[in-house]
């Protein structure tokens, strides 16, 4: 083969550092994109927050910060012209305080609390004991002998969360050797003393030995409390599958006598051991806030998701541009990260609020009206009103949440399906569950829907949709089935 040298054109798209920054923090949630701003700003000397009470400018970074800067020059020499003008006291009682005799400076308030414990209070307070710790922390103050206390042990750790025993008597039995025989008589004797601790219903084996627990430690003089025992002992299974009319002829019990029943034993708790050691609650911060204003829908991004940057004015004076030092490259290479980093910032903002809009402008009679009115809508009809890929949509409405009068919502919730209509039109799947959802909640407790029967009623409203797509939908908000949803009235 001989050697040649060929001339060819072409195009292609390279994935530069700078555009690999902004998708990544485009699709990042707000949480993760706070705490890469904090690495940022750890990292890069050029970075810095602007105050809280700096107005917004359209001035670049270094020229408001340079009148920034003279600003607070001014204020420093304001400040050392007060404190030249006043005489300090030759003596100064041993036991006084600087408060005394000066008054707070501007930064601080002489009327703000000073170490207020009662700040956050639910932080500083809040306790980390588990339900197993709250039964140990009984068990201390209950006189057992060494034999007893190593069977109680045994038998806590063998309590979930929810304060269910899953260790059999067995187990306890068969878990000590020939030398500390134990019987399966002394193992009960302990469980059904632990069964006396709080909260009541812990150490039950099933939710029939739960409750019966929980009815036990009632007074004796509470009202229904002897037919409450009888139903959840005898006909628990009758009670679960809503069988009122067999539950009745075999309790002989009239209807207003079950109601009664019943109102007592929906105030049993079936997961006592949950109310010791309650989940934390898990807020959301919205990104973006919609209101409306004037009969007009506005779109705003939240300000408090994320500190604002800037350019730090006196370190970018210090870069020299003829200057090839390792200090002026290391300063010249960081203010340029920096003012990368601000741009992608910029534009990730920018692009949220523009999708955000968007979403408002396509659904707006979801807010005006309800669930009911949500139209169908995907990913490729925003990004040709936007002008962007979908998988740019993708990343923008993922982890991203949305603040309404309406209540808190992901941006990929406004993104659903559709189902034809008799008329020819389309219908979202949320209008759909949402209608779904206000049939059963009308329906009668009695006899309650079937998800045929509620296929046949949204057919009559021209919605063409089976009975397995109902199903789905029920089950995906969580609703029982109709046999589950039968109860007294």
């Amino acid at each position: 083969m001989k050697a040649s040298l060929q001339l060819k054109m072409g195009q292609q798209l390279t994935m530069t550092p700078q555009l690999q920054q902004a998708i990544r923090l485009l699709q990042l949630s707000t949480l993760d994109l706070q705490q890469e701003i904090q690495e940022a700003l750890d990292s890069n000397p050029m970075l810095e927050t602007e105050e809280q009470d700096d107005t917004p400018s359209a001035e670049s970074p270094t020229d408001t910060n340079t009148s920034e800067s003279s600003s607070q020059e001014a204020d420093s020499a304001e400040v050392d012209e007060q404190w030249s003008n006043e005489q300090l006291p030759e003596d100064l009682p041993v036991d006084s305080q600087w408060e005394d005799t000066y008054q707070a400076t501007a930064g601080v308030s002489s009327s703000a609390p000073v170490g207020d414990d009662d700040f956050d209070y639910d932080s500083r307070h809040a306790t980390t004991d588990d339900l197993q710790d709250h039964l140990l922390w009984q068990l201390n103050l209950t006189p057992m002998s060494e034999l007893d206390r190593d069977v109680a042990i045994m038998l806590i750790d063998g309590t979930d969360a929810d304060g269910y025993l899953h260790t059999s008597i067995d187990d306890v039995v068969d878990s000590f050797d020939a030398e500390h025989e134990i019987e399966q008589e002394e193992v009960l004797a302990v469980l059904h003393r632990l069964q006396q601790f709080e909260p009541a219903g812990v150490f039950a084996r099933d939710l029939r030995e739960c409750l019966l627990l929980q009815l036990r430690q009632l007074p004796a003089d509470t009202p229904w409390l002897k037919q409450a025992i009888q139903v959840i002992d005898e006909h628990i299974e009758l009670l679960g599958s809503r069988d009122y009319a067999t539950l009745m002829r075999k309790t002989r019990l009239k209807e207003d006598d079950l109601k009664a029943v019943l109102r007592l034993i929906k105030e049993l708790n079936p997961k006592p051991g949950a109310s010791v050691s309650p989940e934390q609650a898990e807020y959301v911060v919205p990104d973006v806030l919609v209101r409306q204003l004037r009969g007009e829908w506005r779109v705003e991004l939240n300000p408090d998701i994320a500190p604002k940057l800037r350019v730090n004015a006196d370190y970018a004076s210090l870069v020299k541009r003829s200057d090839n030092s390792a200090d002026n490259t290391f300063l010249k290479d960081h203010l340029q990260e920096a003012r990368w980093f601000i741009k992608s910032l910029q534009s990730r903002n920018d692009t949220l609020l523009r999708v955000a809009t968007k979403i408002v402008e396509y659904q707006i009679e979801f807010f005006e009206q309800g669930e009911e009115a949500m139209k169908p809508l995907v990913l490729h009809d925003i990004a040709e009103a936007v002008g962007m890929h979908e998988s740019t949509i993708s990343r923008v409405t993922t982890q991203k949440y949305m603040h309404t009068p309406r209540g808190v919502f992901e941006l990929k919730y406004f993104f659903s399906s559709h189902v034809s209509t008799d008329s020819g039109g389309e219908c979202s799947s949320t209008a759909i569950r949402a209608m779904i959802k206000k049939l059963i909640a009308e329906e009668n407790a009695r006899k309650p829907l079937s998800d045929n029967k509620i296929a046949t009623m949204l057919g009559d409203k021209g919605i063409k949709v089976a009975r397995r797509t109902v199903a789905k939908y029920r089950e995906a908000m969580l609703i029982p089935p109709s046999n589950e949803r039968k109860q007294l009235v």
